[in-house]
């Protein structure tokens, strides 16, 4: 009887190790769940980033057209690769490419902008970072696309590549065209 007393212990130790040890080596998630899918846009009014872009509003994002929002920084160093596939998005019809600057400063958000060109009809600031929490980003750069009813159809974190676009942006863009 006295061994049960110190095998149990041990016993109870590699199960533990075994599930821990298991979820270290278990896939990644390709995509991170958002309590926003399917449901209304926050219906936040944001400063718009200087007086030569307009900020976007929640009327906006349901006047009955698909929206696209890429959360960026000017510190984001991934931001940088995502420019040509924003460019080549702010191209698609029937979609408006929006903007939300976070918790950066607007002339340092401008002057990227200006370096790596600026493929948003409009930009609206997340200065202290709470709008940004209202959307459930975990960090920049992540991309939601709203359909044109102002309900959010998916969420993408991470900087969006060629790759990204074909197989999972594109697809909700249609997607979303279609609800």
């Amino acid at each position: 009887m006295k061994r049960w007393i110190f095998i149990l212990p041990i016993a109870g130790f590699a199960v533990l190790a075994y599930f821990l040890f298991r979820s270290l080596w278990a896939p990644a998630p390709d995509i991170i769940p958002s309590a926003l899918l399917n449901k209304p846009a926050p219906r936040l009014v944001l400063p718009a980033l200087d007086s030569q872009t307009a900020a976007f509003t929640p009327a906006d994002l349901s006047a009955g057209h698909v929206s696209v929002i890429n959360v960026f920084a000017s510190w984001c160093a991934p931001c940088r690769t995502e420019t040509s596939q924003l460019a080549a998005m702010s191209n698609l019809p029937g979609v408006a490419l929006y903007g939300l600057v976070q918790k950066d400063k607007p002339a340092a958000a401008r002057a990227f902008l200006n370096e790596v060109g600026n493929p948003f009809s409009r930009i609206a600031r997340d200065d202290d970072g709470r709008a940004s929490i209202e959307w459930g980003v975990y960090g920049v750069p992540e991309t939601f696309v709203v359909d044109g009813k102002g309900v959010v159809r998916f969420k993408y974190v991470g900087p969006l590549t060629d790759d990204v676009m074909a197989s999972q942006v594109m697809p909700a863009i249609a997607a979303a065209k279609g609800s």
